[in-house]
């Protein structure tokens, strides 16, 4: 006969234990059973029921202050599969375990703000490299390439006039840097082109020239090109064009404005200012840039050429300078 659910089942009768002993669940679930005791199923076992009165086959009852016997474990019945042993949980490896109330969790690290408000890193500028020639056909567009633009020529050639018109107007970030203004920076102690080219005139000349290669460096880091312009003379490499290779990179692009003597003097003679030189020095320096002749660098005329049409002329130079860039 199946007991109520959750009731365990008796053990059966031992050699010797009368019929009517009262068994205990108390023997399965030491920790005790919340409701009474089940009683013994009606004909189970052989014997016959002691009267009523008569002699007593429970065992007599312990003590009111005697501590109660520890219960043995009461045998399996047949067929009922043993329960598993209970066993000691494994001694963790770790320290032992922390028996009080969780420890609050650490507070993350302090991070390191910086000083000053809009603080933007920047990418650590480098040399320019030559520029990549894309795999499309056609020529190259100069006008959405990130660049490097040296513009070399005379004064009153119209090199920074052609800079600014050429930078403004091109589908991509372009800044221009002008040497001029760079030198024009030191206001105290300036070495006035006017008072001849002297040692004072050449160490700022190197140290402006310096400050113009790390601004270009950081703006093609950050994928801005860069046009500058110089009176680089050809007889003098490593101050002027080796110089500026140096500072900047094998992957900027020289390009020579060469207009006549006449123009340039006419030029000249519309400055004012510290910019403004003496015929005679604008006609040495002319004389001087016609060494770029058969240097190899790409030389454009602009002696009766507008602005926008110089700066157009300077992007079909410069297209095939991309495409075939010059040994210089």
């Amino acid at each position: 006969m199946q007991h109520a659910v959750g009731a365990p089942l008796p053990p059966p009768l031992q050699p010797g234990q009368p019929p009517a002993a009262v068994w205990s669940s108390a023997a399965h679930h030491p920790q005790g059973h919340p409701g009474p005791a089940p009683a013994t199923p009606p004909g189970f076992g052989t014997g016959p029921v002691p009267p009523p009165g008569g002699p007593s086959t429970h065992m007599p009852a312990p003590p009111a202050h005697a501590p109660a016997p520890p219960h043995a474990p009461a045998p399996v019945p047949a067929g009922v599969p043993a329960p598993p042993a209970p066993q000691a949980p494994p001694a963790p490896a770790g320290p032992p375990a922390h028996h009080g109330p969780p420890p609050a969790p650490s507070a993350p690290p302090a991070q390191v703000r910086p000083e000053t408000t809009g603080h933007v890193t920047l990418p650590p500028g480098g040399p320019v490299g030559i520029p990549h020639v894309p795999p499309a056909a056609g020529a190259p567009d100069p006008t959405t390439t990130t660049l490097a633009v040296l513009l070399i020529g005379p004064a009153g050639a119209g090199k920074t006039s052609v800079a600014k018109y050429w930078a403004d107007r091109r589908r991509v970030p372009t800044a221009h840097i002008s040497l001029d203004d760079v030198r024009e920076w030191v206001r105290s102690g300036f070495a006035d082109p006017q008072s001849g080219w002297n040692d004072n005139s050449e160490a700022q000349y190197r140290l402006a020239r310096r400050t113009c290669g790390f601004a270009a460096r950081n703006f093609l880091a950050n994928g801005i090109s860069c046009i500058l312009d110089d009176a680089v003379f050809p007889d003098r490499p490593v101050v002027g064009l080796g110089g500026w290779k140096r500072h900047v990179g094998p992957g900027l692009l020289p390009v020579v404005l060469l207009p006549g003597l006449e123009i340039v003097l006419e030029r000249n003679a519309e400055r004012s200012g510290n910019r403004r030189l003496t015929d005679e020095e604008v006609a040495r320096i002319h004389g001087r840039m016609a060494g770029w002749y058969g240097s190899g660098l790409p030389i454009i005329d602009n002696s009766h050429l507008d602005v926008p049409s110089t700066a157009r002329l300077l992007d079909d130079v410069l297209a095939r300078a991309i495409a075939s860039p010059p040994t210089w």
